[in-house]
């Protein structure tokens, strides 16, 4: 039987992603009453800090009835030079899966090729598929299937629009993308979505983007481990502010993978505001990280 990594949505065909996102929500509906991972534990490596992968991802393991372990690299030999080979066939003995949160995706590759249990994508620099799951999850729950949705992202083409654009690429939903020149997503992400004839355009023009849409999101204009640079300046007309909300569609959603940075990516007034479902979205980040576990573990 082979593993079930969960490392890209892009590896992922429709069938495979609306399964998950179904288990996700009976487990969030169940209530924590069944523990499916009973006697399983749930290795967790942060090379990067976290706040809602780090506390979903444990509280999901013992809400599933399992055991979690949070190794940073000051824990580890990892921290000393031993390398991901080695730490992944040493992790496979102990644990039932693990969970990465890393820079580069090739550690990320690197860990999946030498474990012989399912690891798991909490963030590489590429790519975000757990918070695309939980963003898919609020926004049905609001607004119902993201089949039929046009959603807009404001702002740098970075790793979270990239899992965006997969999960485009699979459900088929409009993604309209505006950034700066400069900020734009990688090449190899845009032409997996034109080999998909995915519905994913991309725009310098922020109204045009969210023109009607029922969605917008947005992320920190200065991600972990980036340099500042020129960012704010070429972002600032990219900021979801009122305005910008105002030209979407009347019902439409703000979505923000957090943390947030009020007065920059985003004004006070929107992400606390009405239209927000960013709450409920770092919530879901629980639920349907649970539904990732499910997968890859039975």
């Amino acid at each position: 039987m082979s593993l079930k990594h969960f490392l890209d949505l892009d590896r992922f065909d429709a069938k495979t992603v609306r399964h998950v996102l179904d288990l996700g929500a009976k487990l969030k509906a169940d209530k924590g009453q069944s523990h499916p991972l009973a006697g399983k534990t749930l290795a967790l490596v942060f090379e990067k800090p976290s706040t809602r992968t780090r506390v979903s991802f444990q509280v999901g393991m013992q809400q599933l009835g399992g055991h979690a372990i949070a190794l940073s690299p000051q824990d580890t030999q990892l921290g000393r030079g031993e390398s991901i080979a080695d730490t992944a066939r040493v992790l496979s003995r102990y644990v039932d899966a693990i969970m990465i949160r890393t820079a580069a995706a090739s550690k990320l590759e690197e860990l999946a090729h030498y474990a012989t249990v399912p690891v798991i994508n909490g963030l590489t620099d590429d790519s975000h598929p757990c918070q695309i799951m939980a963003d898919i999850m609020t926004y049905e729950e609001r607004r119902g299937p993201i089949e039929k949705a046009k959603v807009a992202w404001c702002g740098d083409g970075n790793n979270v629009a990239a899992s965006w654009i997969h999960a485009a690429g699979l459900l088929g939903f409009e993604l309209r993308l505006a950034c700066p020149e400069g900020l734009d997503p990688r090449g190899e992400v845009m032409a997996w979505a034109k080999s998909r004839n995915a519905k994913v355009t991309l725009t310098r023009d922020p109204k045009a983007a969210v023109s009607g849409t029922d969605c917008i999101v947005t992320d920190t204009w200065v991600s972990m481990g980036d340099e500042a640079g020129n960012r704010h300046n070429l972002l600032k007309p990219y900021q979801v502010n009122t305005a910008l909300m105002a030209a979407a569609a009347r019902e439409a959603i703000f979505l923000h993978c957090l943390p947030a940075h009020r007065g920059e990516e985003v004004t006070p007034d929107v992400i606390d505001g009405p239209q927000s479902a960013v709450w409920d979205e770092a919530e879901n980040r629980l639920h349907a990280q649970k539904g990732v576990l499910l997968w890859c573990m039975t």
